[in-house]
């Protein structure tokens, strides 16, 4: 069949948009219509060239929310018609990670996803005789796609694509990171850094935790008014304060009779590994949990003093929030329609196909937290 896409042609280029062919799904696959999709940072951090994994020609897009239209041999858990979203981190439920109940990252298709693949090495998407690679095993900027059974999560068919499609990654990276990596418990004390997409939503997973003092780092103060909606009590801009911000931020989390300072839990929501430092070295003495969200740079490495960690605080890394994408994102789509979590606000620019590459602009402008593109 045929379908439109934007396609990432080389990096550091804008997407084209054209008709490729698309053959329907094989065994274990699933095809599924793109009813819209989000424009995340990572997609602009592989179309820039800075993801040494990054393959060209490809049909980029993670973020997305659609149909079943059609279902390959042995499929059993998914029908034509229902509403789905998107796992870049599927959930096999058989694999030595999955059974292990450790982690979220299952590894049932691992090594072909990497390579821009389906799971039988090849793609599925292609010009006449070339071939065009998946991308994070998602590829929704296509109007349609296939995915494998595992990396797709039913879900509610009353909710909105146009919304949920967020949940796909950002909303459910931001919530997950606070309630199933760092495990926020009531009263806690929190730094996010970096105010975007993605930190808007550990501020809305803080909030849901119950956190006491949710203190928000950007440069920007316009993230000032967004944050508060979310449920931010603190704002800092670190251009606007004398020194380095790590001992300001630990005199501002000293509460009671408690005088060492630093917060229970901080959260980097920006790649930049210098502020990846700062958010470890701004956590509480003794137990302060520091969660890298933010991907950087190739080659680029993270490094504080081992005394840092010696004296009790812990760095750990989350992707996906931690979530089992088929059994987790659902229940967060369900969250949405409860009214228990905002994405609505965050969808500030709607477009169409055509004006994809508006919406990496508006990325780059810092002048949206969500541009969303539906079909």
């Amino acid at each position: 069949m045929k379908t439109r896409a934007a396609v990432a042609v080389a990096a550091g280029k804008p997407l084209e948009i054209m008709e490729v062919d698309l053959d329907g799904p094989r065994e274990g696959e699933v095809l599924v219509e793109v009813k819209a999709t989000g424009i995340c940072h990572t997609d602009e951090f592989t179309l820039s060239g800075a993801d040494p994994e990054g393959l060209f020609p490809a049909i980029l897009g993670h973020e997305g929310a659609g149909v079943v239209v059609d279902v390959g041999k042995g499929v059993t858990s998914l029908k034509k018609g229902d509403h789905v979203i998107p796992l870049y981190t599927p959930e096999c439920r058989q694999c030595p990670s999955c059974l292990s109940r450790k982690t979220n990252l299952c590894t049932a298709i691992r090594a072909t996803q990497g390579q821009g693949l389906m799971p039988d090495g090849s793609s599925r998407f292609s010009i006449g005789k070339d071939k065009i690679f998946h991308y994070m095993g998602c590829s929704t900027f296509s109007n349609f796609t296939v995915l494998p059974e595992i990396a797709l999560a039913k879900v509610n068919p009353a909710a909105p694509f146009d919304k949920i499609c967020y949940i796909g990654c950002g909303v459910t990276t931001g919530i997950g990171a606070v309630i199933n990596t760092a495990q926020v418990e009531e009263g806690a004390t929190a730094v996010v850094f970096g105010l975007g997409g993605i930190g808007l939503n550990v501020i809305q997973g803080l909030r849901l935790a119950g956190a006491d003092m949710i203190i928000g780092v950007d440069l920007n103060n316009d993230k000032k008014a967004w944050g508060e909606r979310f449920g931010m009590t603190h704002f800092v801009n670190p251009k606007e304060i004398d020194g380095d911000i790590v001992p300001y931020l630990v005199n501002l989390t000293k509460r009671g009779a408690d005088q060492i300072g630093g917060a229970d839990y901080t959260f980097d929501c920006t790649g930049n590994t210098k502020v990846m430092r700062q958010a470890l070295e701004a956590s509480h003495r003794g137990w302060g949990q520091s969660i890298v969200i933010g991907v950087a740079g190739a080659g680029q490495e993270i490094s504080t003093r081992p005394f840092q960690l010696v004296t009790g605080r812990v760095w750990k890394g989350t992707a996906f929030g931690g979530a089992r994408g088929r059994t987790d994102v659902p229940k967060i789509v369900d969250w949405y329609m409860d009214g228990k979590i905002e994405i609505d606000p965050m969808i500030t620019h709607t477009l169409t196909l055509d004006d994809i590459n508006k919406g990496f602009d508006l990325m780059h402008a810092g002048e949206s937290i969500r541009s969303v593109v539906v079909y």
